[in-house]
């Protein structure tokens, strides 16, 4: 199977260097991405919408026989559920990592926005729960892969327009909340999830056990673990 992987934010290809050996030792191909303007200043990347990381991804996508699987980390599932949307006849399964899919006009969150760009803002702009498993090596290794995203990424609006989406299985890698508490979330069915609750065929994998320390980039802190997490949705 063909493996497309979408980093979150800030993030490139090499994010998923340490995943990938696994997946391709297993048999598959697999597609890390780099998204447009990732890194430019703002007189290359002011106009560069989700429309356009979709729009890449679904490039790649029709440049490939066979099944196709997409995997998401964080603001890369927005991404990933809108190239489900616009080829749901290609894809075999969609992988959300630490991310879950959001409807139409969802966003992935505000952020602040230096000289016209949305740059990486440090460790320390996040939870505790989000960063606690990462140590100081892995923290810096990390930091000095990231770059810059365009302004408007992580507020423009996802747009969907096709239903089958929601038929195409879909598995959950989550290491920040246990399965439980997205179960407890799923029945309670608040308007936020209300995509989420619609999917058809749903798996939960969760990373860690209760009281083991987990967090929102496991690519780095655990990267064997989601390899394995990752074949285990698609096979």
């Amino acid at each position: 199977m063909h493996i497309v992987l979408v980093p979150g934010l800030w993030l490139d290809a090499s994010s998923w260097g340490e995943v990938t050996p696994a997946l391709e030792a297993a048999g598959h191909r697999t597609h890390p991405l780099t998204m447009p303007g990732v890194g430019a200043p703002a007189a290359e990347s002011r106009d560069i919408g989700m429309a356009d990381w979709v729009d890449a991804t679904v490039a790649v996508i029709d440049g490939l026989d066979g099944e196709v699987a997409l995997v998401g980390h964080s603001g890369g599932g927005n991404v990933v559920y809108g190239a489900l949307d616009a080829r749901p006849d290609r894809i075999a399964h969609i992988v959300f990592l630490d991310s879950f899919p959001q409807g139409d006009g969802g966003i992935i969150s505000e952020l602040p926005v230096v000289d016209g760009v949305v740059p990486f803002p440090g460790w320390d702009f996040f939870d505790d729960e989000e960063v606690g498993d990462l140590d100081a090596q892995t923290r810096a290794d990390a930091t000095a892969r990231t770059a810059s995203v365009p302004e408007r990424i992580p507020v423009d609006p996802l747009r969907l327009t096709d239903e089958r989406r929601r038929s195409v299985p879909m598995t959950m890698i989550t290491g920040t909340m246990p399965e439980a508490q997205i179960r407890q979330i799923i029945a309670a069915a608040p308007d936020w999830a209300a995509e989420l609750v619609a999917v058809e065929d749903l798996r939960i994998i969760q990373l860690n056990d209760e009281g083991e320390p987990t967090g929102h980039w496991p690519q780095f802190s655990q990267p064997g673990a989601v390899a394995e997490a990752i074949l285990r949705a698609i096979d």
